[in-house]
């Protein structure tokens, strides 16, 4: 079914606890329409991430929770032992994790509730119902803890950034690039609420979005978050990112990420590279934003990282209607990987990781050590 709101809203994701109705919204229509699709199967939920009417990785995760919670709680009473309630969840989410293959927050979650659900049924190997509710209670929980997290964050990058222009009244301008808001979160956002924190502190003087080619999260989507908040902004293509900063417009790049991997590389929406590169060349600060969740330490580099192809008529069309010459042939990967070298530094939740002096790679494993 799809609910359609009359007032904008920024929430992607709308749960009740209590009649188990998961609406999200699809971010497909948007800016021209705001409506919610209800989300009622794994199956669903699987086609709401695969055909991005959700995206961003931490929203992506909160749905494919979110849905698991609600279908184990619809089908509790068919799920008569604890081990079935396990395979239940590690069943559903093997399925989930199979829609989109390059941000790690949905793997992360993925393993932490296929390992929780086997720890409780072991706790309560005869009461499915405790296990049932342990569970449930805590994954109820994410959107509230995701908006918390995206709080630290936002208030960690604007430090992290003003760091770089220590003068008291200084205001900054700052480019951003895909969409990391409300819309890809459960509200704030991350690199967003980086932006968000600056304006909260009246230290932002301008917010660039990138249209964010071929499909447009920068026009459709932050530019829309951005006029919803009334922040002072300016939308440019991608290609006009380096003149911006030649005519000396931008203080600081902050994006967000799908994967961090141990030495500090950063699979991120395409485009994001070129960016990283055009920082470099402008000596312009180059930030990272994201949960800690997006840390993926079992890969050492980047080269490790499975980068997305997507269908070629996202390239080719727009809203079904062909935009490019019949019989060309199309390269349409969804991310790129900004090496560690070209980062200034990742804001997270914990705080922000730096590299040591004359490194021109982070060390994420120790940061995640210190702060598990």
């Amino acid at each position: 079914h799809t609910a359609t709101m009359a007032a904008a809203t920024l929430e992607a994701i709308k749960f009740d606890a209590k009649t188990l109705e998961l609406q999200v919204l699809n971010q497909l229509l948007l800016p021209h329409e705001t409506s919610y699709d209800v989300v009622e199967t794994i199956d669903q939920a699987w086609t709401t991430i695969n055909k991005m009417k959700v995206r961003g990785a931490p929203a992506i995760a909160i749905v494919a929770v979110l849905t698991v919670a609600r279908v184990m709680k619809v089908q509790q009473n068919s799920l008569t032992t604890s081990e079935e309630v396990a395979s239940f969840v590690a069943a559903s989410f093997e399925r989930l994790k199979t829609s989109r293959p390059t941000a790690v927050n949905l793997f992360e979650a993925a393993g932490r509730y296929t390992n929780l659900a086997a720890a409780l049924a072991a706790q309560h190997p005869s009461n499915p119902a405790a296990v049932i509710s342990a569970l449930f209670e805590d994954m109820c929980l994410m959107l509230e803890r995701d908006i918390a997290d995206n709080k630290a964050i936002g208030a960690a990058g604007a430090a992290a950034i003003l760091a770089h222009y220590p003068q008291p009244d200084k205001t900054v301008r700052v480019l951003t690039h895909c969409n990391t808001g409300s819309l890809a979160t459960a509200g704030y956002g991350t690199a967003l609420g980086v932006i968000r924190s600056l304006h909260e502190q009246k230290r932002l003087e301008h917010a660039y979005c990138t249209e964010t080619r071929p499909y447009n999260q920068g026009s459709r989507l932050t530019a829309f978050e951005l006029v919803y908040e009334k922040i002072p902004s300016t939308l440019v293509a991608d290609s006009m990112a380096a003149a911006l900063m030649q005519a000396n417009k931008v203080d600081a790049v902050v994006v967000g990420a799908d994967r961090v991997v141990a030495n500090g590389d950063t699979a991120n929406k395409i485009g994001t590279y070129g960016l990283s590169v055009l920082c470099k060349h402008h000596g312009i600060p180059f930030f990272v934003a994201a949960p800690f969740t997006t840390l993926d330490v079992e890969l050492s580099s980047g080269a490790e990282i499975v980068i997305e192809e997507r269908n070629p008529k996202e390239l080719t069309h727009y809203k079904d209607q062909r935009v490019a010459a019949v019989g060309i042939g199309t390269w349409n990967p969804a991310f790129d990987v900004t090496p560690a070298a070209l980062i200034t530094g990742i804001i997270t939740e914990k705080g922000v990781i730096k590299k040591d002096a004359g490194a021109d790679r982070f060390d994420v494993n120790a940061f995640v050590q210190a702060h598990q």
